[in-house]
């Protein structure tokens, strides 16, 4: 009886390694607590129109653009860690949402932009900006954040 060795892609050694080190690095302290950190700056941005003010003042676009674009930020990062060698190419997009999310507020009301919708958006893009290239960070192989959780 002869023994068959898988011959899929799945099983190449290189993709194994990738798995292997995609799971070192979502198990490290600093994983969790860029997930942790990410999923908390997507449910301040969705809620931000109450918590600052601006939901009831005529920023009606600005208002669903962050109550959406915070809560799919939050849903696309939540998802990051347990699955990691899956989904990393969602730090992509949430490096997208956290560019756009600063650039908001002009882009949906314009002029009437008022000084708390520019700061609250800025500042929480930023954060979200530097949180997916930190995600992103730590996928690639040779990075300072990849060779510090072992891999």
């Amino acid at each position: 009886m002869s023994t068959q060795l898988p011959t899929g892609m799945e099983h190449h050694p290189d993709i194994l390694a990738l798995r292997e080190h995609a799971e070192q690095v979502t198990s490290t302290t600093g994983g969790q607590g860029v997930e942790a950190a990410a999923i908390c700056a997507g449910l301040f941005l969705a809620i931000s129109p109450w918590v600052v003010g601006f939901a009831f003042f005529g920023f009606l676009p600005l208002t669903i653009n962050n109550l959406i674009l915070g809560l799919g930020f939050a849903a696309l990062m939540g998802g990051y860690g347990s699955a990691f060698e899956r989904t990393h190419a969602r730090a992509w997009a949430c490096l997208a949402i956290g560019v756009w999310t600063m650039l908001a507020p002009w882009w949906t009301v314009g002029d009437m932009a008022v000084q708390r919708t520019i700061l609250t958006n800025v500042i929480t893009g930023g954060v979200m900006t530097c949180l997916a290239l930190a995600a992103i960070a730590m996928a690639l192989p040779g990075s300072r954040m990849s060779r510090r959780s072992g891999g």
